[in-house]
Formats: structure tokens, C-alpha cells, sequence
């Protein structure tokens, strides 16, 4: 075992877990007042029902068990993490030390995984579901969904470099750190869902503002800086690529947010905070899955091109109809495929203008579609049921009274106790 890289990866678990709380502030500016106790505390449930399920059997699933189809793993065989941890001397430790690093510290960075990509979906139902729902959703999505298609990805399965689909078309289908098993299924989840329980009230007839846009830009900070340990951990080691991920991730990064704030000061007039916080956001997803294989200048190309697209991408939520509360689709479902799909045009030695041929690009186009495809029928199946059963929403006037109060019994601001104070100092 090499303990500078079982140190780097127990590190790297750690700030990926910090995404969680960052997407947390992120979502929680964006809404109003009245519903920033309840957008925080669909994060707080990504991480504990998370948490629970993945130790149960998520782990088997997605990386422990024995393949069944390319598809998923059986929940048997790691199931209580039963493969990963043994008792020495009545302590609990990894069952294997061999290798990079211990297989436990392993478990422990694909379970924040797990729950940041759950949070992400949050953002797009904000202001009008019921947490109750919400946990079981979370529950459901991770077993049938998230750890599936982490399996197909990342374990060898139909989606890998060495699945089915790479020996199809012929080349290895890339996906550094989650461009298809983070963000192109988040979002598509979002849109499904969104599709399913309708739009907030007023939702396109009156303006729906941010409360809070300085917790907006912290969580995008908080973002930037917990992916580091999940671009450059993806690297599983204190290694050069670790570090190249690293550079990569922040010069994608940069040129998103500019490009960003470019496309933004034309068509408004503004270089707005709420873009920059977004802008960051949407470099971070569209350089993971090719934070490894693309060179400086081509990552901040790519970077580049994410803002704009992203940018424009999130206006079609009015003209098209659907109620995508924080733009989950535009950044997360648009960022993921730009990403996913430019590495088969910016891939050192396999993009069509980086030495490669159009093999590397149909692949790309390939797995991101199945992607998409597994996403929307796994979710539609969950979120419909959920719909017909218990329900997703509060009621419509839960939902104008604010659903911190309905949902959670709270208010994260006292403006009649602040404003009562006020009065007495006064007199």
C-alpha cells in the first residue's frame, strides 16, 4: 500500500463530500426566502439516505458484485460492505490493503459520488415538493439508477472502455470522473421529474428571484474547490495526472466563467454574479469527464464553449415550457454532454483534431445517449409511481405560503421579529 495515495484519496472523498453542503448554498440563494430551509435540507437528505443505502447494497451493485449484463452488479456480494471491511482484533478495517490504496477508502469516495449527484437533481424541483417524497426518491434512484449506471461506466460495464459499445465501434469510450454518471443523468432525471409534477405557481408570469446571491456565489466557490477531489482524485492517486486534472479542471473552469459573463454582458447588458457563480459551474461539468485527456489549450476551449452553450441553454426552460427551478438541465444536462461529446473531437490522440479519427466522437455521442435513454426511463418509472401513490408537491397554498413552513415548520429569516426590534429601538 501506498499511503501518499491512500492519503490523497481519503482527502479527495472528503472534498467531494464538501460538494454535497456547496450545492446546498448554491440552490439555497437561487430560491426565495421561503424555501431555503427546504432546498437545504434535500441536500442534508442526499447525504443520509445516501449514505444508508449505499452501505446496505449501493456498493454491490455499482462496483462489489458479480456482473450481471454490463448493466449492474449483484447486491449480495458487498452487501453491508461485506467485501470491503473485515475485523482485526475487534477493530474494522479494509479487507484488502494491497494495490494503491485500501479498499474501504475506496467505498468511502464512491459514496460521495452518490450523493452529490443525487443533490444535483434538487435544484430542479425547488420551492414545491414534499421532503417525505423526496427521501424516497433518493432511496429508489440511487439502487436503480445511480449505482447501475456508475457499474456500466466505471466497472466494466456496457459502457466502458472495455463494454460492448467500445467493441462495437472500436474505440474506448472515456469518461474521466461522471460527464454521463453524474451530470447528463442528473439532469435528465431533473427534466423527467420536472415533466411529471408540473411547474411552480406563477412560474413564467411573474419574476422568481434569487434570495440570498451571496450564499449563490459560496457554493459555487465551495463547488470548485471540492472538485479537485473529484477530477483529480478521479486520478485514484498523488500521481501526474492527479495533478494535470487539477490544472485542467481550473483553466475549464476560468474560461467558462468568462465566456459566460461574455454571452451574458451581450445579450443583458450585465456582468451578473449569479452567471459568474453559474459559469463556474458549468466549466466544472463540462471538463469532468475529459479532465485527463485533453490538453491546456483544448480544456479551456472546451471550458470555453460550455459557458456560451450553457449560458443560452437555460433561457429554453421559458420558451420551451418546463419548469427547471435552477436550471439543473441547462448547466448540469447541457454542460455533462458538451463535455462528454467534445472528447471525441479534443481527446489527445483520438479527437478529430487532436490525431484521432471519428471513432473516438461516435462513441461519445454513443454512451451519452444511452445515458440519456437509461436516465429518463429508470426515473419516469420511479417519479410516476412516487406521483400516483404518495405524492410529489405540497399544496398550492403550502406552496405560496413557502414550504420552509409547511414542509419543515421553520423560517430561516424572523423579518417580523428583525422589524419589531426595529420599531422598539425607535420608540
Amino acid at each position: 500500500m501506498d499511503t501518499g495515495n491512500a492519503a490523497w484519496m481519503l482527502t479527495s472523498a472528503s472534498l467531494v463530500f464538501l460538494m454535497t453542503p456547496g450545492v446546498a448554498f448554491f440552490y439555497g440563494g437561487m430560491v426565495r426566502a421561503k424555501a431555503i430551509l427546504n432546498m437545504l435540507m434535500l441536500s442534508a437528505a442526499s447525504l443520509a439516505v445516501t449514505g444508508i443505502v449505499w452501505t446496505f447494497w449501493g456498493w454491490s451493485i455499482a462496483y462489489a458484485g458479480s456482473d450481471i449484463g454490463g448493466i449492474f452488479g449483484d447486491p449480495a456480494t458487498g452487501f453491508l460492505l461485506k467485501d470491503s471491511m473485515v475485523a482485526d482484533h475487534g477493530v474494522f478495517t479494509a479487507a484488502t490493503t494491497s494495490g494503491a490504496y485500501p479498499g474501504s477508502i475506496d467505498v468511502a469516495f464512491q459514496t460521495t459520488f452518490a450523493m452529490i449527484t443525487v443533490a444535483l437533481i434538487s435544484g430542479a424541483l425547488a420551492e414545491r415538493i414534499k421532503y417525505s417524497t423526496w427521501m424516497i426518491f433518493v432511496a429508489l434512484w440511487i439502487t436503480f439508477d445511480y449505482a447501475p449506471m456508475a457499474h456500466m461506466v466505471w466497472n466494466g460495464g456496457l459502457l466502458s472502455g472495455d463494454g460492448a459499445i467500445s467493441q462495437a465501434i472500436g474505440a474506448t469510450a472515456h469518461d474521466f470522473a461522471g460527464g454521463t454518471v453524474v451530470h447528463i443523468n442528473a439532469a435528465v432525471a431533473a427534466l423527467v421529474i420536472v415533466l411529471i409534477i408540473g411547474k411552480r405557481k406563477g412560474f413564467g408570469k411573474q419574476p422568481i428571484r434569487p434570495h440570498n446571491v451571496p450564499f449563490v456565489m459560496l457554493g459555487a466557490f465551495l463547488l470548485w474547490f471540492g472538485w479537485f477531489g473529484f477530477n483529480a482524485g478521479s486520478a485514484f492517486g498523488a500521481n501526474g495526472t492527479a495533478g494535470y486534472a487539477w490544472v485542467s479542471t481550473t483553466a475549464a473552469t476560468s474560461a467558462a466563467m468568462l465566456t459566460w459573463g461574455f454571452t451574458e454582458r451581450i445579450r443583458t447588458g450585465h456582468y451578473t454574479a449569479l452567471g459568474a457563480a453559474s459559469g463556474m459551474v458549468a466549466g466544472l461539468v463540462a471538463i469532468t469527464p475529459a479532465a485527463d485527456v485533453v490538453s491546456p489549450l483544448w480544456a479551456m476551449v472546451l471550458g470555453g464553449i460550455a459557458g456560451v452553450l450553457t449560458c443560452l441553454a437555460c433561457g429554453l426552460k421559458f420558451k420551451l415550457g418546463y419548469d427547471d427551478s435552477l436550471d439543473v438541465v441547462g448547466v448540469h444536462g447541457v454542460g455533462g454532454f458538451t463535455g462528454t461529446v467534445l472528447i471525441g473531437f479534443f481527446g489527445e490522440g483520438t479527437g478529430l483534431f487532436a490525431g484521432g479519427d471519428w471513432k473516438q466522437l461516435a462513441v461519445q455521442i454513443c454512451i451519452a445517449l444511452i445515458a440519456i435513454l437509461y436516465s429518463g426511463v429508470i426515473t419516469a418509472i420511479i417519479a410516476f409511481a412516487l406521483e400516483k401513490t404518495i405524492g410529489w408537491r405540497v399544496t398550492e397554498s403550502q406552496e405560496v405560503a413557502g414550504v420552509d413552513l409547511s414542509d419543515q415548520g421553520e423560517s430561516a429569516y424572523d423579518f417580523a421579529g428583525t422589524a419589531s426590534s426595529i420599531l422598539k429601538e425607535v420608540k
